[in-house]
């Protein structure tokens, strides 16, 4: 149920966007930090990003540091586009896939759900990313 709240939550956010609706990443970002309750911060998303969190990779594990061009999940193999909104536009558009590989990769690296704040972190840090 918290997991439906905090998606329902940022699509209301958003704009009352549907699934199928197309969101900017800063809307997103947006959505996540009134939910956090606090400013996003570039430093701490970086800083999540490329940190390991008790696990065995780190979100740059699969993305690059910096996430600006194409990556390889680190088990698979398959290739990954550029993260980075402006390397890469159809990334962080839909509010759905956004959050179905938030609470999949959040979990590969740390072990849980990321918080929302974290999430407001990690693309306030790739919203700075530019060509």
């Amino acid at each position: 149920m918290n997991r439906f709240l905090s998606f329902l939550s940022v699509m209301l956010l958003v704009g009352g966007a549907t699934c199928a609706q197309a969101a900017s990443p800063a809307d997103l970002a947006a959505g996540y930090a009134a939910q956090a309750g606090t400013p996003p911060a570039a430093a701490r998303g970086e800083q999540f990003f490329t940190s390991r969190h008790g696990r065995d990779w780190s979100c740059a594990s699969c993305h690059g540091t910096p996430p600006t061009q194409g990556g390889k999940h680190a088990a698979t193999g398959k290739a990954i586009g550029a993260l980075a909104p402006a390397f890469n536009p159809d990334r962080f558009t839909d509010a759905a896939k956004t959050e179905k590989w938030f609470r999949r990769n959040c979990n590969d690296v740390v072990g849980r759900e990321c918080t929302a704040g974290e999430k407001a972190d990690v693309l306030a840090w790739l919203l700075t990313l530019k060509k």
